[in-house]
């Protein structure tokens, strides 16, 4: 299932798309520590594929998706 969220992104000098902070539904926002790898790649979980961002969050990795210039996430 897609979680839709919103994302503050910035553009680094190379042209890409980096999400910086990542924003849930219920108002909590979470700093995007690291991002480890980006490439278009498949959600095997949720269905649908775009840029596919492994990020660290809080020291636990997730996956972010920006699919149609819509972010989401992998949910339960």
């Amino acid at each position: 299932m897609k979680e839709y969220v919103s994302v503050t992104a910035r553009f680094d000098c190379d042209g890409n798309l980096l999400p910086v902070i990542l924003h849930w539904k219920d108002g909590r926002d979470f700093s995007i520590d690291r991002i480890l790898d980006m490439r278009y790649a498949a959600s095997l979980k949720a269905g649908g594929a775009g840029i596919r961002y492994k990020c660290r969050i809080m020291g636990q990795e997730k996956y972010l998706f920006l699919e149609d210039n819509r972010w989401f996430v992998e949910g339960k």
